[in-house]
């Protein structure tokens, strides 16, 4: 059966000419193609206001960007075919950076696949569905992950608000395999191990690779403050490449088990002290104690969401 239409007003084409991924809902010619004839997780054919294919789209109706890009050939809708061709051309650039697989294998959009993320903890992976597009064809992500990349399991881990806009239910489910509640990695040369089935997000933030990999020159024989430190990711790695010590500060419990826990895998326990509590009241008593650090680590979370205008 073929796909629907959603046509482009005048001229709204050209940002996606340009390489851009997402349509508008003001960009829509609602009169040609209505958007409330589609359902959340649809996919259309885009088309330019002369007709013209654009290639195949995701379609989110009530929402400000209503249809993000999917493939540029309006011949290659979104199935577990493309799905896999998708994966092994990200699978080919992950293994040109890194050489062991604890790495971010899907980026979303960046990967021309909106609204899927998948972490890589070896043989575990942990994903994220924050479309409806991606939800209605979960069972295809699945069978394709277990084709290119054979886990020993497979973790959905779809408790993101990021859904709430799509009108998707949260929910954490094993779909594969099995998956231990936490999961070895190694970033840096240094080991963890992630809370993929309570922790933050996926579990781990691999976006900070890179620049944790840069407090190497910074640390070493250094006195280190990590606020917000979550399970060490930055604290651990601080201790690990020659902090003289270190305080992780957080408000939960259960994160700063996992900074001992991962302390302990290093060595390095005796480096680390874990302070529980609000980051603002710690810096208050650590200032009150005439407390003085080398180096101060900030990675909050968001304080502010999404700007109101």
């Amino acid at each position: 059966m073929p796909l629907p239409s959603l046509r482009l007003k005048a001229n709204a084409d050209r940002r996606l000419r340009a390489g851009h991924l997402w349509v508008y809902s003001n960009e829509v010619d609602v009169a040609a193609t209505p958007l409330n004839r589609f359902q959340a997780g649809d996919q259309a054919v885009l088309e330019a206001a002369n007709g013209k294919p654009l290639g195949i789209v995701g379609v989110s109706p009530n929402n400000l960007i209503c249809a993000r890009m999917l493939s540029r050939d309006p011949k290659l809708a979104l199935d577990k075919s493309l799905l896999v061709h998708r994966l092994n051309v990200c699978l080919s650039l992950r293994d040109r950076l890194f050489d062991k697989p604890f790495y971010r294998l899907v980026y979303g959009d960046s990967d021309l696949l909106p609204g899927l993320v998948v972490d890589r903890f070896g043989d575990y992976l942990v994903v994220q569905l924050a479309s409806a597009t991606m939800e209605a064809h979960k069972d295809d992500v699945q069978a394709a992950l277990v084709q290119v990349l054979q886990p020993r399991g497979i973790l959905f881990k779809n408790d993101s608000s990021a859904r709430d806009a799509e009108g998707l239910e949260r929910y954490v489910e094993t779909v594969f395999g099995v998956v231990p509640e936490w999961v070895p990695l190694e970033e840096n040369g240094v080991k963890f191990e992630a809370p993929v089935m309570q922790g933050q997000k996926t579990g781990w933030f691999y976006d900070h690779r890179m620049n944790r990999a840069r407090l190497a020159p910074y640390v070493k024989g250094k006195r280190v403050l990590d606020l917000f430190s979550y399970i060490g990711g930055w604290g651990v790695q601080a201790g690990a490449f020659g902090a003289s010590e270190v305080f992780c500060v957080d408000a939960s419990a259960f994160a700063l088990d996992g900074v001992e826990r991962n302390a302990a895998l290093n060595g390095i326990a005796d480096k680390l002290t874990c302070v529980e509590g609000d980051v603002f009241e710690a810096l208050r008593e650590l200032k009150a104690a005439e407390e003085r650090f080398d180096v101060i680590i900030a990675d909050p979370p968001a304080f502010i969401k999404r700007k109101r205008i």
